[in-house]
Parts: C-alpha cells; structure tokens; sequence
C-alpha cells in the first residue's frame, strides 16, 4: 500500500502530515516506510528521533564525447528530446545538465564516439526510528536532475505500508513521485495561495488518473474558500488541522504534530483508517 503526501505550495505542512501518518500508522501495529522524496529540501529526519543506518551516493549516466572522432553527423542530437547535444560547427557539444540519461545518443553514434559515465546526483540516506524506516534523498549542490534520484529512493517499497513525502508544487519531480500510489493526500492551507496551488494540484492528479483526497492545515487562519471548491468538485476532506501556536513552538524544536499535541493524536489515527482505507480500495 503506497500513499503518497503532496502539495500544490510549499510550505503547507506536508512533511509535518507525512511524519505524524507514519507515526500514526505505526501506533498501529504496522511497520510502516517513510521516503522523503523532497529531494531537494529533504527534513523529514529532523522530525523523527533516528539512527542512521547507511548512506550511499547516487550517479546516473551521462554522455562523454571523444571529439576527435566525432563527424558531426547530428544523429545524437535529432534523437534527443531534451536538447542535450547540439551540433556546434560541424561538431556535437554536449550540455550534461539536461541530460535525462536515456543512453540513445551513444546508441545512435555511427562512430562510437559517445560513451556513458557516472555522474554523482546526490545521496540516499537510510534511518530507523522504532517501526518506522525513513529512506531520504538529497540532491546535490547545483544537480538540475531530481526525478532520477525520486525512483531511486522508490525503489524502497519492501515494506506492507508505504508513505511518500513527495516535493512540493505540481512539475516532473512531484509527478515522479505520486506515480504508482493508491492514494495521494494533498496538503493544503485555507489562503488565496493555498487554493490556488492546490487546483492546480488536482488537476495533475485528475490527469493521472489518481485517487486523493485532501488535508486543511491551519483551517481556521483563512477563509472557507477551499472548502468550499473541496465540497463543490466532491473532493474528500480528510482532515482538518487548527492552527496552534504550541504547534509551532514544538515545530521549531524538531517535535511533529504527532507529539506536540495530544489532542490531535487521537485525528491522525482516524485520518490514517480513513486513508489506507481508500487506498485499499484501489488495491
């Protein structure tokens, strides 16, 4: 079972929703695996008191040109989609940032003269925190390319439940990582902002063809906007999370909602039945 928390902004909560699911969940009795795949601003250790197990570094393949035998017969640029390689006075220049290591332009090569080799894109790092395995990425310093480091950290799924922290916004990144999910919670606040973002959010998730549901943090600091687009396009209201300054304090400090307010303990583990029910129901 594979749930993933997304978001049309950021800033809405999601890791904080992430984390205390997970630790709902596995209050649960389920061992439950946490993948932070906010690959670029990964934090979902910061709120969860864990050992580190591992760490190893993540490459893809990206092209090298030996220019001395290159011709400049463009075959590796005509097959590009992504613009990679262009051909420069009668030679090919490549532009490994936008590379999405394919491997086609080496294929296509008549002269043998592309080959692939590993290009560090960031780092996996495996935590364990009680029945909770935390699995994060984080790209490194400069690294344009997230969605190969996402699949990588996806491919961690040998566990009964599954919760993917996923990026924030509705591009490649957050499309990577709610592929595949039985359910998505999108994450949303109660602003013109937050509403804004999350149509935009449902609309992606409509187009995939995926079964979400909704989560208002800090519900009662807006209006009743989303609300009221939740209720007219019969999306489900999951949960609702009061704004609470004891909340943020305890944010601050490294505390998740989960811990920081007992009242709601009791919310996360309705919401957590509620939403591996519906993602059941896919299943």
């Amino acid at each position: 079972m594979i749930i993933a928390v997304a978001s049309g902004k950021g800033g809405t909560g999601k890791t904080s929703v992430s984390v205390s699911l997970a630790k709902a969940i596995a209050e649960l009795d389920s061992k439950v695996k946490l993948l932070d795949c906010d690959v670029e601003e990964p934090n979902a250790n910061l709120l969860l008191e864990c050992s580190r197990i591992s760490e190893t570094d993540f490459s893809v393949k990206i092209p090298s040109l030996d220019i001395s035998c290159c011709t400049g017969c463009g075959k590796c640029a005509a097959i590009c989609e992504f613009n990679c390689i262009a051909v420069v006075k009668e030679r090919a220049v490549i532009f490994p940032d936008l590379c999405h290591s394919c491997g086609g332009c080496s294929l296509v090569c008549p002269e043998k003269c592309i080959s692939e080799i590993e290009s560090k894109t960031g780092v996996i790092t495996k935590y364990s925190s009680g029945k909770i395995h935390l699995v994060q990425g984080i790209l490194d310093i400069g690294k344009a390319m997230s969605p190969p480091l996402i699949r990588e950290i996806k491919k961690n799924t040998e566990s009964e439940i599954v919760i993917i922290d996923c990026p924030p916004g509705t591009s490649c990144p957050m499309v990577t990582a709610v592929s595949n999910a039985d359910y998505v919670i999108l994450v949303t606040e109660p602003t013109p902002f937050g509403l804004h973002d999350m149509t935009l959010a449902v609309d992606t998730l409509r187009k995939m063809k995926m079964n979400f549901g909704v989560v208002i943090n800090r519900s009662d600091s807006g209006d009743d906007r989303v609300e009221n687009y939740c209720r007219k396009e019969n999306i489900e209201v999951i949960m609702k999370i009061r704004e609470s300054i004891d909340a943020a304090r305890a944010y601050s400090k490294g505390i998740p909602l989960y811990d920081a307010l007992p009242e709601i303990k009791q919310d996360f583990i309705s919401a957590s039945k509620t939403i591996m029910k519906r993602a059941g129901e896919k299943i």
